[in-house]
């Protein structure tokens, strides 16, 4: 294990924020993380897991502590029948995982393509887009627990996956690292699509009935990544509007009531257009896009050295700016869209405090 000092981490990040790491130490194997996790302990530093940088924000000032990046590598495939269980470290790029699985003809992950990050922090955030989400398909999530360093591994329903959430994210956050994860896809099985927008783009190509499976798959991770790639959402050195964490804000579920208060606010500021929704088992899904643009904050708003992707409502981007001035913008949107329709919008991101253990 290799301790390095003062390493800035802007550069660790996708949207290329943050100043530096007092101490900072790369884990390639579990004996590793062990190690990182005992020095903290011993010298009373506050930690910071980082994976992929992909859903992080870090303070201006940096972070006091250890940043431990993890990792961990490792793809296996083992196909039996009509499934596929499909295991990799939480270091492994996620797209790859992706891409390998699709040319195996392989479906479960396939409109999940493009999403940047590693594959620790897909449990984390169960990760979803298209109508597809990892908690379809995790079989199971081993990792380390931070105060004792033993491990453990979570079947899917001991994950507590709910929309864009998990017990890693919300009870047990910062209690366990995610060593890796595997998940069980199917062979043979035409891809499932539940997304107007996606749907519709697959039908303009061909009839997904009647191709075989494999070939099904590999149309559906193409049309996804075309799709990401207009709204810049699959990572581009060249495209300013990549230098984000993808969706800022999470699509709020509201119960049928907050949802009729909605739609009265909505009326009452001169709205005649029906609201976009989609269906969700707990109440209504809104777009939160749609909500940040009727409050005010278009396309292309900029402020400061920071904006809004000029193709995604939901991508707040560094364009030369701070974290100071990201998180202010993102303050401002959420307290238009509270005043405007009473809806209160929570982050994606994890907004890393010097405070966290």
């Amino acid at each position: 294990m290799k301790l390095q000092e003062h390493v800035p981490l802007a550069p660790y990040t996708t949207i290329g924020l943050g100043g530096p790491a007092r101490f900072f130490v790369d884990c390639t194997n579990e004996n590793e993380l062990r190690e990182a996790f005992t020095l903290a302990r011993q010298g009373r530093l506050p930690v910071q897991v980082l994976g992929g940088g992909s859903n992080v924000i870090f303070p201006d000032a940096g972070f006091p502590g250890l940043v431990v990046r993890v990792a961990l590598g490792g793809l296996t495939v083992r196909e039996a029948g009509d499934a596929a269980d499909v295991g990799a470290g939480a270091g492994v790029v996620w797209d790859e995982l992706v891409a390998e699985a699709v040319r195996r003809g392989l479906s479960g992950v396939e409109c999940l393509s493009g999403i940047p990050g590693l594959v620790g922090g897909t449990p984390i955030q169960n990760v979803g887009a298209y109508g597809q989400e990892v908690a379809e398909t995790i079989l199971g999530v081993t990792c380390l627990v931070r105060d004792t360093l033993e491990r453990v591994t979570f079947d899917a329903a001991g994950c507590g996956f709910a929309y864009r959430t998990s017990r890693f994210k919300q009870e047990d956050q910062d209690r366990f690292v995610v060593l890796g994860a595997t998940f069980r896809l199917r062979r043979h099985t035409v891809p499932t699509l539940r997304y107007p927008e996606l749907a519709n783009a697959v039908a303009e190509k061909a009839d997904l009935a009647r191709l075989p499976p494999a070939e099904g798959v590999r149309l559906v991770r193409d049309t996804v990544l075309e799709l990401r790639r207009r709204k810049s959402m699959v990572l581009d050195a060249g495209d300013p509007n990549t230098r984000s964490v993808g969706s800022f804000f999470v699509n709020p579920v509201l119960p049928t009531e907050a949802f009729a208060e909605l739609e009265r606010r909505w009326k009452a500021a001169g709205g005649s257009a029906p609201i976009p929704t989609f269906p969700a088992p707990a109440g209504v899904k809104v777009p939160a896009a749609w909500l940040v643009e009727q409050a005010g904050f278009r396309k292309g708003y900029r402020k400061d050295g920071v904006g809004i992707s000029s193709r995604h409502a939901l991508a707040l981007v560094n364009l030369g700016g701070t974290t100071a001035q990201l998180l202010a913008l993102a303050g401002e949107i959420e307290r238009a869209v509270r005043e405007k329709f009473g809806v209160r919008l929570e982050r994606e991101p994890v907004v890393v405090s010097p405070a966290l253990r």
